[in-house]
């Protein structure tokens, strides 16, 4: 599909993948759910009844996130999949271009953890956000 369009932005293999560890909340910060993701991270996805359920609600979580953010040039499933294992690294953030924040976190740290815990709750809208750009042109 055409970025101005939307299309397949999160991949629900991807989705399922990060639900192992979802008693964190790691779907739902992927899936744009940064509040509830939070909640689950707090609560060990309230008491692990929340993460099951939500075994039968990611399809649906999939459809709205791919609904709610543009597809573009940056690919979201790989954004994630660097926030997740090199975000301390800022390798994240080199891909979607922010150079000069993917130097600093390469030298913090990620700001001492700080950064990427920034990056799990925003890093869809960032995204989405830069595809946006792309867009108007």
């Amino acid at each position: 599909m055409d970025a101005r369009t939307g299309g397949n932005s999160h991949s629900i293999i991807i989705g399922y993948l990060l639900w192992i560890f979802g008693f964190m909340g790691a779907h739902r910060f992927y899936y744009g759910r940064t509040l509830t993701g939070i909640l689950w991270f707090f609560t060990l996805g309230l008491l692990f009844i929340g993460w099951i359920i939500d075994l039968f609600l990611i399809p649906s979580m999939d459809r709205a996130a791919d609904r709610r953010y543009l597809d573009g040039d940056i690919n979201y499933n790989l954004a994630w999949v660097l926030l997740t294992f090199l975000g301390v690294f800022g390798i994240h953030r080199f891909y979607m271009g922010k150079w000069i924040t993917g130097l600093i976190y390469l030298l913090t740290l990620g700001l001492v953890g700080l950064g990427v815990l920034y990056d799990w709750c925003t890093l869809n809208d960032q995204i989405d956000d830069l595809h946006r750009e792309e867009a108007m042109g």
